[in-house]
């Protein structure tokens, strides 16, 4: 049973076009507005506003105030929670454990290498 259903999915998926499991890229996912100091884009996918104005023949896109005040207010407290996080693993494991490569010396091998010649024995 398990084989018939394993030759059924590999089939469907043989079968299938590769267009029906590629998603598409959006089109006209933003519009732009003409203002006295510049360019408003509006995201149509999720109404963010970015201010765009020319500098140097390129044009230079910045969040709107507020979205830049909650994106600096979801920084704020993502770095809160890191150093949080730093902390209880400080408390754990010390920094100096933790800054090992993970790779024995030599005289680790050597040990190792004597276990096993001795279990092999």
């Amino acid at each position: 049973m398990t084989r018939f259903a394993i030759l059924c999915v590999s089939t469907l998926a043989l079968i299938a076009p590769p267009q029906a499991f590629a998603e598409e890229a959006p089109v006209n996912r933003y519009t732009m507005e003409k203002t006295d100091n510049g360019f408003v884009r509006l995201d149509t996918q999720t109404g963010e506003m970015s201010i765009c104005t020319q500098k140097a023949g390129q044009l230079v896109c910045r969040l709107a105030a507020d979205e830049r005040r909650a994106f600096e207010e979801t920084l704020s407290d993502l770095s809160a929670r890191v150093e949080t996080l730093e902390s209880r693993l400080d408390a754990l494991v010390p920094s100096e454990d933790r800054t090992g490569t993970g790779i024995p010396d030599e005289a680790e091998l050597d040990r190792a290498l004597g276990a096993m010649e001795k279990f092999m024995r």
